[in-house]
């Protein structure tokens, strides 16, 4: 999703002024499309996040609509107070981009692994949280809310090919998308969790579900949709508490959904092993088999 980010908002820049772009010394190779075009509207700021959100909302302060960009975890939690004390407390639109959420930085283990950042982004009420799914829903995403008011979080993968099926690149802020129909079992998916789950639930017959924001809570719709089930299980790289499981979970127990709910999410701490994404997968229970394999125990 990085490429549909960083062409997408080159674009978005060819249109307005006053978005400008800030790293926190990353992106080479990866953001060049935007800082070889406009150079004077590109600003590595050095390992420095908190720096970079304090200068981001001076930005915006003055008229600007500043992307700050960022590994996810370092994006969401090195700043957290002045994304919290600036952009949200001020309603101002400072643009926070976090790449490779859950395990998508594998080898270089736990301090790059963005396992809690949409747990604590949606506590903030007027930050709104964004996931999308592929790099089509990302490229649509960008564009549909580039002018939001006020602040927001994306959290985006690095994968730039791979889609979900019956997805079609469709966003919509504050809505779910439906990309497989069933009828007893639905898989509920954030991010780049999603196109293992759509390929789960096409083997079980089961829906599949795809949440791409989280904040504002798309209560009503996700409630009606889950209503018809018997049971639903949530799909994410991150944390089990304060994503979207706890999502869901808030959504069946407020609106009394009869519907039984499993978490697939990542419950162990990190213990000083190391591999690939693929391995982190497997071994946290969210690869495509493993969720198959969760759906189709006995109840």
């Amino acid at each position: 999703m990085r490429a549909a980010f960083v062409q997408t908002l080159a674009e978005l820049a060819s249109r307005d002024e006053r978005i400008v772009l800030l790293t926190g010394d990353l992106g080479f190779m990866a953001l060049e499309p935007f800082s070889e075009r406009y150079p004077n509207r590109f600003y590595n700021v050095g390992v420095a996040e908190q720096n970079m959100i304090g200068l981001a909302t001076g930005l915006a302060e003055s008229g600007f609509i500043p992307y700050v960009y960022s590994i996810a975890t370092f994006a969401s939690l090195r700043g957290y107070e002045f994304i919290r004390n600036g952009p949200v407390a001020h309603a101002l639109p400072v643009r926070i981009v976090g790449v490779g959420g859950g395990f998508e930085y594998g080898p270089a283990g736990a301090t790059h692994h963005g396992l809690e950042d949409v747990g604590v982004m949606r506590l903030q009420p007027g930050l709104t949280v964004i996931a999308p799914a592929d790099y089509r829903q990302a490229a649509n995403a960008f564009f549909e809310t580039w002018d939001t008011h006020g602040p927001i979080y994306y959290r985006i993968g690095k994968d730039d090919r791979t889609e979900v099926p019956g997805l079609d690149g469709r966003f919509a802020l504050g809505r779910n998308e439906l990309v497989r129909a069933g009828r007893r079992l639905a898989l509920v998916s954030m991010g780049s969790m999603s196109a293992a789950a759509a390929a789960a639930a096409e083997e079980l017959d089961a829906a599949a579900i795809v949440v791409s924001t989280l904040n504002p809570s798309p209560a009503d719709e996700l409630a009606r949709e889950l209503a018809p089930f018997e049971r639903v299980i949530t799909v994410e790289a991150h944390y089990v508490n304060g994503g979207l499981g706890s999502l869901v979970a808030e959504v069946i127990a407020e609106r009394g959904l009869s519907c039984k709910l499993e978490r697939c999410a990542v419950r162990e701490p990190a213990d000083g092993r190391s591999g690939s994404p693929d391995y982190y997968l497997s071994r946290h229970g969210l690869s495509k088999d493993a969720i198959i394999a969760r759906a189709s125990a006995p109840q």
